[in-house]
């Protein structure tokens, strides 16, 4: 079964990712604007009425603004632990206030059934009021998302490594981060244990966990003022060099724009 991938924003200005079949799809997080995600999926030829869920990461504005909007309008269920549901109840950011009909639990390390998909939310790391990454089977495909975590614990290493298609942060560089414009609060936020993942730990976590059954990785969630694309990408493929892995021969490599929609990738 083919499945096919796209991100629609990942930043700290929002983020969005979409994962479907020819016949419906999901969302991961709704941080940006309804019309952006619709005009996305447009250009790809994807209804938006195929969308029949939401999955939520955490309670971070740029994953949730967009949540009750797009569940009211298109009658979208939401899937989040019961915290992050509260968090969002609570959060000033949200346009909209997802109804209750709508609202849907769901419990780290729970595999749950979804159509086609097999769905495990699993614990990470972050400075939500609850946070998790999700680990999700179509066939023989396994995909994995890892965004928002501040290091890389047994947990999240045990789906990382079976995954075949990768989602994970590289927020900042931590050269970057040390000699920039954040306040020293915020710096040490970033790069705390339930913060962010810098390119290099995530680039040497992945250089030292490769294995064959990795066929793409998309870097995310990039930050605007202590990263870049091009450092991101170079950081990852410079430690994959020093272990004999070729990046685009041996694994399919990207790293995902803050504002622009990527290519729908078609796995």
């Amino acid at each position: 079964m083919e499945i096919r991938f796209m991100s629609i924003g990942s930043g700290s200005c929002g983020n969005c990712y979409y994962l479907g079949t020819g016949d419906y799809g999901i969302l991961i997080d709704a941080g940006i604007p309804s019309k952006v995600i619709r005009s996305a999926l447009k250009k790809e030829n994807i209804p938006f009425e195929s969308i029949c869920a939401i999955f939520v990461t955490h309670d971070h504005a740029d994953h949730i603004k967009s949540l009750g909007v797009i569940s009211s309008k298109a009658n979208i269920p939401v899937y989040a632990t019961k915290e992050v549901h509260k968090g969002i109840t609570q959060n000033y950011c949200t346009t909209k206030p997802i109804d209750p009909m709508f609202v849907r639990y769901i419990e780290k390390e729970e595999k749950m059934t979804f159509r086609d998909f097999e769905i495990t939310p699993f614990e990470v790391p972050h400075d939500g009021s609850d946070n998790v990454g999700y680990f999700i089977e179509a066939g023989d495909k396994k995909f994995c998302i890892a965004t928002d975590l501040g290091e890389i614990t047994d947990t999240v290493s045990s789906y990382v490594d079976r995954a075949n298609f990768l989602v994970i942060e590289s927020n900042y560089e931590e050269q970057m981060l040390a000699m920039g414009r954040y306040p020293q609060f915020l710096k040490v936020r970033v790069s705390g244990p339930r913060g962010h993942l810098s390119n290099q730990v995530t680039a040497r976590y992945l250089a030292s966990h490769f294995n064959e059954h990795l066929k793409y990785i998309w870097l995310c969630h990039l930050s605007e003022e202590n990263n870049h694309p091009e450092l991101a990408h170079k950081t990852v493929a410079m430690e994959f060099s020093r272990y004999g892995i070729i990046a685009g021969k041996d694994v399919q490599f990207h790293v995902l724009k803050r504002k622009t929609p990527s290519q729908l990738f078609r796995l």
